[in-house]
């Protein structure tokens, strides 16, 4: 018997390599450009996240942007941080792909610039909000408030900027 809600629930090859690439592609721009900010690092790795979420299928997006940046997380020495990114990244992801997309299609200027924002701001919020409960106090987690803030406009920035140049790049599954 076939239930129609776990229709194309595995990854073909094709895909399964293109998302592992996409994986390590994150992980290469989140873990390189290391550049230390009160209870973490900012880095370049949003800026891919940004990109795949508007240009790539949604689940290689997600898979990418959560396992790419906890594998940073993992092997930078932040394992702590590895369950809050899980999800503050699905989210992100999510956040893009849902406004700044219109079905195949990438959305208008406008909507691009409210996903990646909307994505930046969700990310500042909720790595703040984790810092203060990983480290049990909302003042040490407010001290890296303005780095993932600055974090996040770069970010927005160079994708922004990336995205004309990448259009039709990447396949669709």
């Amino acid at each position: 018997m076939e239930y129609p809600y776990m229709k194309n629930t595995s990854f073909t090859t094709q895909e399964l390599v293109f998302t592992a690439l996409m994986t390590a592609l994150v992980f290469v721009a989140t873990y390189l450009p290391h550049i230390p900010i009160p209870l973490g690092y900012a880095h370049l790795g949003d800026a891919v996240i940004f990109l795949l979420a508007l240009l790539t299928p949604r689940r290689s997006a997600l898979v990418a942007a959560c396992f790419g940046s906890a594998l940073a997380d993992l092997l930078g020495g932040f394992a702590i941080w590895i369950v809050p990114t899980l999800v503050i990244k699905f989210v992100m992801a999510e956040i893009v792909y849902r406004v700044g997309r219109r079905g195949d299609a990438i959305a208008p200027r406008v909507s691009i610039i409210a996903a990646l924002l909307l994505s930046s701001i969700w990310m500042a919020a909720a790595y703040t909000l984790a810092g203060a409960v990983l480290y049990a106090s909302m003042s040490a987690a407010l001290t890296s408030t303005l780095g993932l803030i600055m974090e996040g406009l770069v970010n927005s920035i160079i994708a922004f900027f990336l995205l004309p140049l990448l259009r039709g790049r990447f396949p669709q599954f």
